[in-house]
């Protein structure tokens, strides 16, 4: 198995002991090892190599020269900036893949065209190239407006557009923070042009009242599953907490708590949206806003599992190796996948993941700065009995780096942890996150004015 590795996706860490379990693997970094398994990734892997920047104008000619130096069976990435290069070059090699309509599920353009051609709910939307077209697209579609980076992920350069006169600044800062996450490592590897393409979509009004028994839970929700052979096959739902302003995500958590009939339906809109874009072999991530009245609209579909703690998520809650069943369909063995997606029903008490984020939970900005210290947190903030927190390292500041200051337009790009929290059930995983980050400000310790200009 060659492995290519960038920024994004599930943890490397997760990723690596689950592939190496079945598979010899070769690892192609095109981003640097997260030092919490740089050590770790040596010792599972059967090569690890890192190219250098002049070593990969072409990238897909890149992988393929990986692939056949090494003697891949398979070919896997689990990134959301690689997924459209490994696609292409599984096809040149003559391997399982997302095949050659990745590119659907990645460019938010071409997504949203080929939806439409499929008469699927999405808000009305255009595509944008210039600020010429935004002006243009601002008087043409009822507000107010979602600007969006057409291959950005982890909700970044989204900004949201009220009146005609903030169409300016909007570009210049969604252009802005798109050069930034490309510095960071964060920005599509293959297609050349990606940062030069958007698109700007009405905001539809979502309620999760009408869906979820409770309040708290967010007004959308995403369906896991995987593309076998041209089938897709969904595996379950993790719901959410409310989104930061304009639309960064907070938490996610498995399950979620949705009666069985509305699940199918959620189920049966992904289903379609995943089955219009024609994918072939690929984990699928599908997010989708619901409404009020039952209505549904399709948010975006990923050719790869969900980021964050999604996966390992998915593993706790119902004992699926999502990774492992995928390397094992891409090598040719069979796959127990769930004849249908699992419910509530079925879990093994919850799990979910958090975003550290400076602003509370009403998504307002903290009153001080203050240091990342997961040891304050796991000792000062009380949570139910029987949940246990823990923090995951390689995508987390260290302990004493001061917590970057929330900037909407960079979305996450400015968290400063990830948590994962287990828990008897997903009411108290929502309740335990509530308390979390109502608790951060103050559990947190003050930066000091050296520690925050340095």
């Amino acid at each position: 198995m060659l492995l290519v590795h960038a920024k994004g996706g599930p943890p490397l860490g997760h990723v690596l002991s689950r592939t190496a379990a079945r598979a010899e693997v070769h690892l192609l970094a095109l981003s640097a090892l997260p030092p919490a398994v740089a050590g770790s990734a040596r010792r599972l892997c059967a090569s690890v190599v890192t190219p250098a920047d002049g070593d990969r104008p072409d990238l897909v000619s890149l992988i393929v020269a990986r692939a056949e130096a090494v003697g891949a069976d398979a070919v896997l990435t689990f990134s959301e900036y690689a997924v459209v290069a490994v696609a292409e070059a599984c096809e040149a090699l003559g391997l399982k893949g997302a095949g050659s309509a990745a590119a659907l599920a990645r460019d938010k353009r071409l997504m949203r065209r080929t939806w439409r051609q499929h008469g699927l709910p999405q808000p009305e939307f255009r595509p944008v190239d210039t600020e010429a077209d935004l002006h243009a697209a601002a008087r043409a579609l009822p507000g107010p407006l979602l600007l969006k980076a057409a291959w950005s992920a982890g909700s970044t350069a989204h900004r949201i557009i009220r009146s005609p006169h903030e169409v300016p600044a909007a570009w210049a800062r969604s252009r802005a923070v798109m050069a930034e996450s490309a510095q960071l490592g964060y920005a599509e590897l293959h297609v050349a042009e990606a940062d030069a393409h958007y698109v700007v979509e009405q905001i539809v009004t979502g309620t999760a009242s009408g869906w979820f028994d409770e309040p708290g839970w967010g007004d959308y929700v995403s369906v896991e599953g995987v593309v076998t052979d041209g089938t897709f096959r969904p595996v379950c739902l993790s719901g959410r907490m409310p989104t930061v302003e304009p639309f960064t995500e907070r938490a996610s958590i498995t399950p979620a708590l949705l009666p069985e009939d509305a699940q199918d339906r959620i189920v049966d809109l992904a289903r379609r949206a995943v089955d219009a874009l024609g994918l072939r072999d690929c984990g699928t991530h599908t997010e989708i806003k619901l409404g009020a009245d039952g209505r549904m609209w399709l948010i975006e579909t990923a050719a790869r599992f969900g980021g964050a703690m999604t996966v390992p998520q998915i593993e706790e809650v119902f004992g699926l190796d999502l990774v492992g069943m995928l390397v094992d369909h891409l090598l040719g063995r069979p796959a127990a996948w769930p004849e249908r997606a699992l419910t509530p029903a079925r879990a093994r008490g919850a799990a979910g993941s958090l975003v550290v984020l400076a602003v509370d939970g009403r998504g307002r900005a903290w009153p001080d700065r203050r240091l990342w210290d997961f040891r304050a947190v796991s000792a000062d903030v009380p949570l139910s009995r029987g949940s246990r927190l823990s923090v995951v390292a390689e995508s987390s500041l260290a302990d004493g780096e001061v917590v970057p200051v929330y900037d909407p337009a960079a979305g996450a790009n400015t968290m400063a942890a990830l948590c994962l929290l287990s828990a008897t059930d997903a009411r108290t995983v929502l309740r335990d996150f509530e308390t979390v980050v109502d608790a951060l400000p103050r559990v947190l310790p003050a930066a000091q004015p050296q520690e925050v200009s340095a």
